[in-house]
């Protein structure tokens, strides 16, 4: 959440900086603002509001100055005000900072700092951090950053600017994600590399509790004791390009339709002549894999989602047994982890504040821990033991689509090369599971160009208020991802459940205004049992919306819109499955008139508690 970019080289700071926070606003934000020095002058502008309507409020163009801060704010702490946008000063008006994090000991602190007489103008806890900073101060901005934030405690990535050291940009990270770029003639601080690819794709990672002195050509970074640090420069591989919409109205719907190409690149080079080909990944020889007892894994919202599935796949055909854990509840209790125990930690973007706590603790436990993510070099792979990387590319919607999928293909893999290591499959139904990972591709796309379906039981029904979504097995986790969709990004009031469940309590919600999706491929074990759920919606009045295989007569009878997705094997039907839900949600909300890419009070990165 929030975002932060700053600049230090040759050219006008400020147009950069306002682009830069475009291409973070995926991560979500209330008011916006911008800190420059010229002449010896520190220049602030800060407003409420999206970035476009801030522009006309503020004038950029009087941001004069080659060097500069800037951020995008999501409140944590106070009110969404222009006093509480960033950036913040000290007393003197001499110094600015971002920050993103919470501080947690901000109360103790600014009782310490109002007793020395230091006058705040905000509500938030990151002002703390420029008083504190003023403090230590005596012409060593590097010093007395890293002297104030010795006393802090809690997450922070932060930029800071002196009007008196206007040559150099302090950075600094503890939980919360930030990174180098090293551009020709110029340096960059961001909080994701969206933010600063038109300029370089050279970045440096910083670390938690580290600090960087940025100038124009260089860097230099410290741990919080003064030791230099050597920083190894990772160039990125994807374009801007990819980043940008490509011709499509949202970034969602272009992400939605990426999903083949993406499956695709998740799976190449990992299976290869139908042989599961990732051991050198997961950072284990086979005998310490042998003796793996349990699984543990650990995510937020949509990753929790693909977890379930996970375990539904991992359990049915590996036989190991798997738990899957809130990241954010897993941290807080007692878990019961040891050295047989494989942790998995799930994070589209790498940097979830929660599930980096919940690894963290499952590392200090003695746990092997390992994560699937999206993005390279993130926290969450930096902390894990090994990483098996979804190649989603870029995703910018907040609302999360390629990445779920991408993370389903990889637990099928992972749930292939446990089920040979266990000999839990024979040779023929492993080459039959590979074949059928490898059609998805195809089958992904032929569902995408039903699209035009989807539209249509947007239009009827999208001035619904409520909506129950239903499944069995590996697909019970995608009703719940189905309504986690609607309820993202059209604001209408959905909710997934087992099917089953259904007589517990839901049931007494259904009228003839309530559409029930059912998400109701063919399965062996319980397709009888969800035509039978599929008739109590309909002696009450229901809609049913069902989405099921081709050639599924029965549930034609039954329901009252049906759309069909190819023939597969069962484990990978969710994968199909959720692309008729990911389109209801985004035209339902395009429809509505909502914000499709970028939904209210929601971030692409949840990056504090």
């Amino acid at each position: 959440m929030c975002g932060i970019i700053g600049y230090i080289g040759k050219e006008k700071a400020a147009p950069i900086l306002v682009k830069g926070l475009k291409n973070l606003e995926y991560r979500g934000y209330d008011s916006a603002g911008f800190s420059t020095i010229d002449n010896g002058t520190l220049l602030i502008a800060k407003d409420t509001g999206k970035l476009n309507e801030i522009e006309l409020k503020i004038n950029i163009n009087e941001l004069h100055g080659c060097v500069g801060i800037s951020h995008c704010r999501w409140a944590t702490h106070g009110n969404v005000t222009q006093e509480n946008a960033h950036p913040h000063t000290d007393c003197t008006g001499r110094i600015s900072i971002v920050h993103n994090g919470i501080i947690e000991n901000f109360s103790e602190l600014k009782e310490m700092l109002i007793a020395k007489n230091h006058k705040f103008s905000s509500s938030t806890d990151t002002e703390v951090i420029s008083h504190l900073i003023e403090e230590y101060y005596t012409g060593n901005l590097p010093e007395a950053v890293r002297k104030a934030l010795k006393e802090v405690e809690g997450s922070y990535a932060l930029g800071v600017l002196s009007a008196d050291e206007p040559d150099i940009i302090v950075a600094a990270r503890n939980e919360s994600p930030l990174i180098i770029g090293k551009g020709k003639n110029a340096m960059f601080i961001a909080s994701d590399v969206p933010a600063i690819l038109e300029h370089t794709n050279e970045i440096i990672y910083l670390d938690d509790k580290e600090i960087a002195v940025l100038t124009k050509s260089n860097f230099r970074v410290f741990d919080l004791d003064g030791r230099e640090k050597k920083k190894e420069i990772k160039k990125i591989s994807w374009s801007m390009e990819d980043a940008e919409k490509g011709g499509y109205e949202h970034f969602m719907l272009k992400e939605i339709y990426e999903q083949p190409r993406a499956i695709e690149d998740t799976i190449n080079g990992r299976l290869k002549n139908g042989t599961i080909n990732i051991k050198e990944e997961l950072g284990m020889d086979e005998n310490s894999l042998k003796k793996i007892s349990k699984i543990i894994i650990v995510a937020c919202g949509t990753s929790w989602h693909s977890a379930l599935v996970g375990e539904f796949m991992l359990e049915e055909l590996a036989k190991i047994p798997v738990e899957v854990e809130y990241a954010s509840e897993f941290r807080y209790r007692n878990p019961i982890v040891d050295a047989d125990t494989l942790v998995i930690g799930i994070s589209q973007s790498g940097e979830t504040a929660d599930t980096i706590a919940a690894m963290k603790e499952a590392k200090r436990r003695g746990a092997h821990v390992i994560s699937i993510c999206n993005v390279m070099g993130s926290s969450i792979t930096r902390i894990s033991d090994a990483v098996l990387y979804t190649r989603a590319g870029p995703e910018i919607g907040v609302a999360s689509t390629k990445a779920f999928t991408t993370q389903l293909a990889v637990l099928y893999l992972l749930t292939m090369h446990f089920a040979k290591l266990k000999n839990t499959l024979t040779e023929k139904q492993l080459q039959s599971m590979a074949q059928g990972i490898r059609k998805i591709p195809l089958q992904m796309q032929a569902v995408l160009e039903k699209d035009a379906e989807t539209e249509e039981l947007a239009h009827l029904y999208h001035k619904s208020t409520n909506a129950l979504y239903l499944g069995r097995g590996a697909n019970f986790p995608i009703a719940l991802e189905g309504a986690l969709k609607m309820k993202e990004v059209s604001y209408i009031h959905a909710e997934g459940y087992p099917a089953a469940e259904m007589k517990h309590g839901p049931i007494a919600l259904i009228d003839k205004n309530m559409p029930v999706v059912f998400v109701a491929p063919y399965d062996t074990y319980t397709y009888k049992k969800i035509l039978g759920n599929i008739e109590e919606v309909k002696a009450r009045g229901g809609i049913v919306i069902a989405i099921a295989t081709e050639g599924d007569r029965e549930v034609a009878k039954k329901a009252g819109h049906v759309i069909y997705i190819p023939d597969s094997l069962y484990t990978l039907s969710s994968m199909l499955s959720v692309i008729p839900l990911q389109l209801l949600a985004y035209h339902t909300a395009k429809k509505l008139g909502k914000d499709v890419d970028k939904p209210r009070s929601l971030a692409k990165s949840v990056t504090v508690e």
